[in-house]
């Protein structure tokens, strides 16, 4: 087919006159669908991000009787750790985020300028994805129990390699992070770099360090700074590395987690956090924009042999396959733990642990749950991004209109998913998405928005710019241009986004986590509920059925991006009459018949054989997506978990509670009358403070403190009555208000693992005052009760026998100077690292330390001599007027009056007349002299903080 048919309209009837001509009638596009597109894309921003971080703001300038003030800005800024926590977040995330460009550029670069085997091109290009196919809030755990004291890597190696806490740890953690999105961005951005240059440098005879500068790096600055800054964010907002092996190395993230769900939840003060947290998007915005001055668009991206470079394809493959290995290395006792009897002291084999997953009753729907939410979030978010990246790189609109779109996706990079959830708690609440998968799927959407809609802009952006022109000028419309032109193009793109939302959508949780109801959890905020009663086996095996799912989504996604053939007939007019159209009818002409000879086209298009395979894959996706839509659109939208009649119960009790709640309730006649569904204290915590009467459940057990916290503010708790039982007088909660009943008593002790002590050569401590001793340096574990209120139960202890005077804060500084890095933000973290042999002793609940005792682990408790004191958890009723479901009532009695023996095998204080201590009780119960109240525990946290400053040196 030649230009001179194209000139003589014989062959192409369908191709108008105005092909050759249209220099002679320019106008101005009116691209109404593009408009469309923008609009569509602006409503949901304002909706679901600028609305809800709105209220954010708001919140940050509010105090508690609602007056606007600068109160919390002043608070904020005058806490000596904040700026400590900023300095350090900028430190290392700046740190992570060079080192994962780094690595990711080689890993790239290795793929696509080297030489080396195919097949270690392809095992480069999965297996950088691993780790983000797992959710991150097993990393700090891998961490430890591969590089840790016992960890698997240590044990290999017969000694341990590095301090895997502060700085180091968290190094490592956040690089192994955010590689694979770095790796998605650059490896991505290869694919359009022409490499004929790399050629022509080396006929003009460069220098090889000139040719890769020239025809490799200045293509892809652009893409390496958004690289940069992506990586940057996802390691400056992270908040589940820094919990495990963060230690005394503040960051702001961990800083954020504790003043919106700590032991003293404050949401104002919060909001001034997550408002400094956003201010590096402004200047990540001008960033952006000045970058993309250097953005480089080919008409035509030629595929060649690359020059032969033996020591570059050795240096680059040996480079590769070790940056490999220390990753995936990290995630080898993933695979090691669930597998063993008890890390690291029996390392026998059994399936014990992946037995008893799959016999509980609820991981099916809960597995199915996140499997509809991972598909809805990938459709859904493939269908924004991919409208997001033709208003910003096929379109003439504005630059307003373009740069706005950019700058929404640079603010959403910096936002926490923990602020997410927050915002989307208090913009939503009581409306209809309220405790439906559609919030959730929401929710993920804007999220991970930044980088899906990065991907796709940098391919949309390297084709051809006058295609849209081109078929217009043919009498396509332009919806059927994107359809059958530009859209096949991007094709593998948009799978590789439709993998990226899967996966993601599998594996978070913290934008998730507080926007769950009892019928919409998935399989991540399983895994919360498990770390927080240190179930580190179910954890593992959960996360190897995570990787099993998205190994095979990606392995899918592979398939169908596999490399692609030449173009069909029909698109190589396309590119001729492009080729006609974007130079004169002069001598140019000849050029374009040459090139519409050479079959080499503007950009690789996909045969129709590739087709047929896309038309299966996409059939197959669309069964599954009708199966699930079947399945679940009906309960979508249903707003309440409640609605067939049942009683949600929400709580943050352990597992032994919990069964015992279930055995009363079936034993009196309420079996498949309720739904129970587990949280950690933190994560109901802030529900119950941010949705008040709005909350999905009808009844709750909860730490009592905050039962009563969220009372005072919300008002939301209708007194008891139909609890029988009455309170004993010397139990310290006869007092207890008329809307809550306790439930359990949780007691503080002294645990150690007896082989570590053993083999450390300590002795047995007896009180909270021997941990204060120098000889116990590097071997203590205790919570800090900023995070979790386990805490203070040693700090209550510390305060009644000492004071919290000169000697209570020589004991309390002692402690958290041997302590070091080992100070948890959560309650069970103490125990799990004296379990997995990182230190010998550790303080927290004592009936999980008895638990361990009583099934043969190295685990003993020691009562201390200050005593035993206790926090209590109680059971409390919603008050939603019309709406208050009858059987709350009679549930929450028989939880107190029929479940109370029970619960006394494992929480052995008498709380109620008649009661008896059974043996295993403790040896020296106590209760603080003072009621339990907020302003009581941010006493004892202000005295906690004191001491931690002043055993940090600071």
């Amino acid at each position: 087919m030649s230009v001179e048919s194209i000139q003589a309209g014989k062959q192409l009837p369908n191709i108008a006159p105005e092909i050759l001509n249209h220099e002679r009638r320019p106008s101005k596009p009116k691209q109404t669908e593009l408009w469309v597109l923008l609009a569509v894309v602006a409503v949901a921003f304002c909706a679901f991000l600028i609305v809800p971080m709105a209220l954010v703001v708001i919140k940050s300038f509010q105090t508690g009787d609602g007056a606007a003030t600068l109160s919390n800005y002043g608070a904020i800024i005058a806490q000596p750790e904040f700026l400590t926590s900023v300095l350090n977040s900028l430190k290392v995330a700046g740190a992570s985020a060079l080192v994962s460009v780094l690595l990711a550029f080689l890993l790239a670069y290795t793929v696509n300028c080297t030489n080396v085997p195919v097949g270690l091109k392809k095992a480069v290009s999965l297996l950088t994805q691993v780790p983000m196919l797992l959710p991150t809030i097993t990393y700090g755990f891998a961490i430890i129990y591969s590089f840790g004291n016992q960890g698997l890597i240590t044990r290999l190696f017969g000694t341990q390699l590095f301090d895997i806490y502060g700085f180091t740890g968290l190094m490592i953690g956040y690089v192994i992070y955010t590689l694979p999105t770095c790796f998605l961005l650059i490896n991505n951005s290869f694919q359009f770099v022409d490499k004929k240059f790399i050629i022509v440098s080396h006929i003009m005879g460069d220098k090889p360090w000139t040719t890769f500068l020239n025809t490799v790096l200045r293509p892809l600055v652009g893409t390496l700074a958004v690289a940069f800054i992506q990586a940057f964010f996802l390691a400056f907002t992270d908040y589940g590395i820094p919990t495990s092996v963060g230690g005394t190395y503040d960051v702001l993230a961990v800083t954020l987690y504790n003043q919106m769900l700590g032991s003293i939840p404050n949401f104002n003060r919060g909001a001034v956090i997550a408002v400094f947290m956003l201010i590096p998007s402004i200047l990540s915005i001008i960033l952006m924009t000045v970058l993309e001055r250097y953005s480089i668009r080919y008409s035509k991206v030629s595929q060649v042999e690359l020059p032969k470079g033996p020591v570059r394809d050795w240096l680059c493959g040996i480079g590769s396959v070790f940056t490999l290995v220390c990753v995936l290395s990290l995630f080898a006792v993933i695979l090691v733990i669930p597998f063993v009897n008890e890390w690291p002291f029996d390392t026998s084999f059994t399936l014990a642990h992946i037995t008893a997953l799959f016999t509980e009753s609820e991981l099916s729907s809960v597995y199915t749950n996140s499997l509809y939410v991972a598909v809805m979030t990938a459709l859904i978010g493939c269908l924004f991004a991919y409208a997001a990246g033709l208003v910003t790189s096929r379109s003439k609109l504005p630059n307003w209109a373009k740069r706005a779109v950019d700058a929404m996706s640079s603010v959403i990079n910096t936002v926490p998913g923990m602020v997410l959830g927050i915002a989307f708690l208090f913009a939503f609440s009581g409306s209809s998405l309220q405790n439906t998968f559609w919030i959730l799927i929401i929710a993920n959407i804007v999220h991970y928005f930044a980088t899906p809609y990065q991907m796709i802009k940098d391919s949309l952006s390297k084709m051809n710019g006058s295609w849209e022109t081109t078929a217009k000028l043919m009498g396509d419309n332009w919806f059927k241009t994107i359809m059958r032109v530009v859209t096949p193009n991007a094709w593998p793109t948009i799978l590789q986004v439709f993998g990226y939302y899967f996966v993601n959508a599998m594996v978070t949780i913290s934008a998730v986590v507080f926007l769950t109801g009892a019928r919409t959890q998935v399989i991540t905020t399983e895994i919360s509920a498990l770390q927080h009663l240190a179930e580190f086996d179910q954890i593992f095996a959960l996360s190897i059925l995570i990787l099993a799912t998205n190994l095979i989504v990606k392995g899918v996604v592979a398939l169908a991006t596999r490399e692609r053939g030449k173009a069909t007939v029909r698109e190589r007019v396309v590119q001729v009459a492009t080729a006609a159209m974007t130079v004169r009818r002069d001598s140019r002409l000849v050029a374009a018949e040459r090139a519409s000879r050479s079959g080499s086209p503007d950009f690789p298009l996909p045969t129709t054989g590739n087709r047929r395979g896309r038309t299966i894959f996409t059939g197959t996706l669309s069964g599954i997506l009708t199966v699930l839509l079947v399945a679940f659109g009906f309960g979508a939208f249903s707003g309440t978990a409640a609605a067939d009649g049942q009683v949600v119960i929400y709580t943050n009790a352990d597992d032994e509670a919990v069964t015992a709640f279930q055995n009363a309730l079936n034993a009196n006649g309420f079996e498949n009358q309720y739904v129970i569904q587990s949280f950690g204290t933190s994560e109901l915590g802030g529900k119950l403070l941010a949705e008040g009467k709005a909350l999905e459940a009808d009844l709750i057990t909860m730490s009592s403190y905050y039962v009563d916290s969220a009372q005072e503010r919300n008002h939301m708790f209708a007194d008891l009555t139909e609890v029988k039982s009455q309170l004993l007088q010397d139990s310290g909660n006869s007092t207890a208000p008329a809307y809550r009943r306790p439930t359990t008593v949780q007691e503080g002790a002294i645990f150690y693992n007896t082989t570590v002590l053993r083999d450390e050569g300590l002795p047995v401590p007896q009180s909270l005052a021997d941990l204060a001793d120098p000889i116990y340096a590097g071997q203590i574990s205790v919570t800090d009760m900023e995070g979790s209120s386990t805490g203070w139960l040693m700090v209550q202890a510390i305060a009644d026998a000492y004071g919290t005077g000169e000697e209570g804060r020589e004991v309390l500084t002692g402690i958290y100077r041997n302590a070091g890095p080992h100070l948890q933000m959560s309650g069970s973290g103490p125990l799990n690292s004296v379990r997995s042999g990182e230190v010998a002793i550790g303080f927290g609940l004592r009936h999980q330390a008895v638990a361990d005792k009583n099934e043969g682990l190295p685990i003993d408790y020691v009562d201390p001599e200050e005593g035993n004191y206790s926090l209590t958890e109680s059971v409390a009723v919603l008050g939603k007027g019309d709406r208050t479901n009858p059987l709350a009532q009679r549930m929450a009695a028989v939880i107190i009056d029929e479940g109370r023996p029970e619960l006394l095998r494992t929480y052995p204080n008498p709380l109620y007349v008649g009661e008896q201590a059974p043996d295993n009780g403790s040896a020296n119960p106590q209760v603080f002299p003072e009621a339990l109240t907020v302003d009581l525990l941010q006493e004892h946290q202000d005295f906690s903080e004191a001491c931690k400053r002043e055993a940090q040196g600071k």
